[in-house]
């Protein structure tokens, strides 16, 4: 016995309704009835119902017609309009800079956040609605970037910054909403949902065929959808707003015709070689077809470019294997070879495909079998065989209902329920700003840790898929700590040379020094922290970082301050050997090398008097009573604090000295006295006498080096 069970299904579309009857037996589908209405007003738009009574009221003329021929008829399949999905592009950058290789999750994660990006801009754009009042009905990966380079994957990648570019298709859940209102009020339930891009790939496009690239384009009146599949499955949806009015429009210019006439003329086309028209002017001729293509030939260009752009678009910029045409529109002559041409495909890789196309159907030969009633034949079936559901998961305790218009999987329920991806992950850390060597650094803080997402219980993915009554809980990431950087962290290699200073061995290494005082390798920064690290390159740097703060003064210019003057005196300063040889303290070292710093002498009054070329004094050679005698008198005086300096005295560094120059003066007599001593004879009597060169003189008498000087005593009578 043969099992049948009937199916009443409708396609609302923009300009009309199509009831269609179909009988399953044994897996073979019958269409036994097709009936079209058109709206008796402009109540659809974009697919989207705008007056739900008036296209109720189509609705329900259809249902009562068939019926009479049928039965009573309580439930039906429909197709949410492929022109009522919105397609979006967006991108996603994400610095990875210091985390580790990139997992399949955290690849998933930069994906689904570019789609809810998407979704937020299909909001705004169109209804100014919230994000998740649009499913997403599907998306594809465009690009995957690193560093701003294409690449094929980023699973198992390290860099500094990755992004994701995607194209995702959404459906407004008020379209839904509308169309079952609509149903209910016209007594019907709905039985069943499909998308009509869906519900003609179904059919014409079997899941076998699923894995090539192909294109499925429903040419209407107002609008050609578009379907794209590709490694077995639909992978994109679009719609451009040119289809078969664009060419009617075109046949009203051409030829003077109202809107009606130039639909029928534009039939005509269809199989017969003229045309017989009567313009609005009640003038009736006849023209050759290929005149009237040629009329028309821009506007069919527009139409084949039109939806040649929007399948390369959706396509990653690469025509597909082939291009399949459904939809009253698909007749338009000449159409599928310029899709073609534009496609640069071969002619016969662009085709329109009639409901004959579809396997397991037999339609009653009073029903045309052209590609105009794809769609709606393709809807009855596609609803009955995959249906899409209304499911109804938990997310955080909370109800999301969502479509089932592809596998779901629990990022699906996380962007249904208005869970904003890109927070699910914690926060990084704080970033520090450090001054390294006068270059500013920024330090980023820790990665933010990825979420923990449940799916009943248990831990789960964001690709692992869902079914009705599923919990999912999703609790967001840790926020990742503040920045952690210690000095060392910059320092690729620590060099050390050593060396041997004054006969001891000496490690000689990075300085380093924070905000200005010297600082271990290990410490860890603080923001605004200033670093500031040298090696030293000289012998005097070497002294300074290994404070050998003696060697450093012995190293400096031997000075001294004279009558309030910086004097320098370098003949006494400290000196450097280097391996033996003297150098200058600014002579680099290597690593081995022998370094000794001979110290400073300290020199005498004398000395400095030479080198200054000071007389500190004039002398003269005479004879006083009998022996020779040298007498001096002072031409410089040198005070140190105030005290007289005598020529062995010796100087430091930075003593202060005051210098008193004096002219020279002749000696007189009297001067002698300062360095003999005079004593007078016990038995002296009277005056003594004063002589030079045997005569008398006085005290005032200016003498000469060589003269002969006697004092005499007058002797008492003995």
């Amino acid at each position: 016995m043969q099992e049948k069970e009937k199916i009443f299904a409708l396609d609302i579309g923009t300009r009309s309704v199509v009831g269609i009857i179909l009988e399953e037996i044994n897996s073979v589908y019958h269409v036994q009835e097709l009936l079209v209405k058109e709206h008796k007003e402009r109540a659809m738009l974009d697919g989207q119902i705008h007056d739900v009574p008036a296209v109720s009221q189509v609705i329900q003329e259809i249902k009562k017609e068939l019926e009479t021929r049928h039965g009573t008829l309580s439930k039906v399949c429909v197709a949410a309009a492929g022109r009522a999905l919105k397609t979006e592009r967006s991108s996603v950058f994400l610095s990875i800079k210091g985390k580790n290789i990139l997992t399949k999750q955290d690849v998933l994660h930069l994906e689904l956040s570019a789609v809810q990006q998407a979704q937020a801009h299909a909001a705004e754009k169109y209804d100014n609605e919230k994000s998740y009042y649009y499913y997403c009905v599907g998306y594809s990966v465009l690009h995957y970037r690193l560093d701003g380079e294409e690449i094929g994957s980023l699973v198992d990648q390290q860099g500094d910054e990755a992004s994701v570019e995607i194209i995702a298709t959404f459906l407004p859940r008020v379209v839904v909403e509308s169309l079952i209102a609509a149903l209910n009020r016209a007594g019907l339930e709905m039985e069943a949902l499909t998308l009509e891009p869906i519900a003609a790939i179904n059919v014409l496009i079997p899941p076998s065929m699923r894995r090539l690239n192909v294109a499925l384009v429903d040419i209407g009146a107002g609008t050609s959808d578009i379907a794209l599949t590709n490694m077995g499955t639909v992978v994109a949806y679009g719609m451009v707003p040119v289809a078969g009015d664009e060419i009617t429009e075109a046949l009203s210019d051409a030829l003077l015709l109202d809107f009606p006439n130039a639909e029928t003329a534009k039939r005509q086309l269809l199989g017969n070689e003229q045309v017989e028209i009567e313009d609005i002017l009640g003038i009736q001729s006849t023209v050759e077809k290929s005149e009237v293509i040629s009329m028309i030939s821009n506007s069919i260009d527009k139409l084949a470019k039109s939806i040649s752009n929007e399948i390369l678009s959706l396509n990653n910029g690469h025509s597909p294997k082939a291009v399949m045409l459904v939809g009253g529109g698909s007749m338009t002559p000449e159409l599928p070879e310029r899709i073609a041409e534009c496609l640069n495909l071969p002619a016969n890789r662009v085709a329109i495909r009639g409901s004959d196309a579809i396997q397991g159907l037999e339609v009653d030969p009073s029903i045309s079998s052209g590609p105009e009633y794809v769609t709606p034949i393709g809807i009855a079936i596609a609803a009955k065989k995959s249906p899409v559901q209304y499911i109804t998961v938990y997310v955080n305790d909370r109800p999301v209902r969502l479509f089932e218009v592809k596998k779901l999987t629990v990022g699906d329920c996380l962007l249904a329920s208005g869970q904003k991806i890109s927070r699910l992950y914690g926060k990084p850390g704080m970033a520090i700003i450090i001054e390294f060597n006068g270059q500013v650094v920024t330090v980023p803080g820790e990665h933010g840790h990825p979420p923990v997402i449940e799916k009943n219980g248990e831990i789960c993915d964001l690709d692992e898929e869902v079914s009705h009554g599923d919990s999912i809980t999703a609790l967001n990431g840790k926020d990742g700590g503040p920045a952690s950087v210690r000095i060392i962290d910059f320092i690729d290699q620590v060099p050390i040379k050593t060396i041997h200073l004054n006969g001891l061995v000496q490690k000689v290494g990075m300085t380093v020094y924070r905000n200005g005082r010297k600082a271990e390798l290990e410490e860890y920064l603080e923001d605004k922290d200033k670093i500031h690290m040298s090696f030293p390159q000289t012998i005097e740097e070497l002294m300074k970082d290994a404070e050998e703060k003696d060697a450093i003064h012995q190293l400096k210019p031997f000075r001294i301050k004279i009558n309030g003057k910086d004097t320098f005196l370098p003949a006494y300063s400290g000196k450097v050997q280097l391996n033996g040889k003297e150098v200058k303290a600014t002579e680099s070292f290597e690593d081995g090398d022998e370094i000794e710093v001979i110290p400073f002498k300290n020199p005498s009054l004398e000395e400095i008097a030479q080198k200054k070329q000071w007389d500190l004094d004039r002398s003269i050679t005479v004879r006083f009573n009998g022996e020779a005698l040298s007498i001096s008198k002072p031409l410089t005086v040198i005070r140190r604090n105030g005290m007289i300096l005598n020529k062995a005295d010796v100087l430091d560094f930075g003593d202060e000295i005051e210098v008193l120059q004096k002219e020279a003066e002749p000696f007189i007599f009297q001067d002698l006295f300062r360095h003999v001593e005079i004593e007078m004879p016990p038995d002296s009597r009277g005056q003594f006498r004063l002589l030079k060169n045997n005569e008398d003189t006085t005290f005032y008498d200016e003498i000469v080096s060589g003269d002969d000087l006697e004092i005499l005593w007058p002797m008492a009578a003995k």
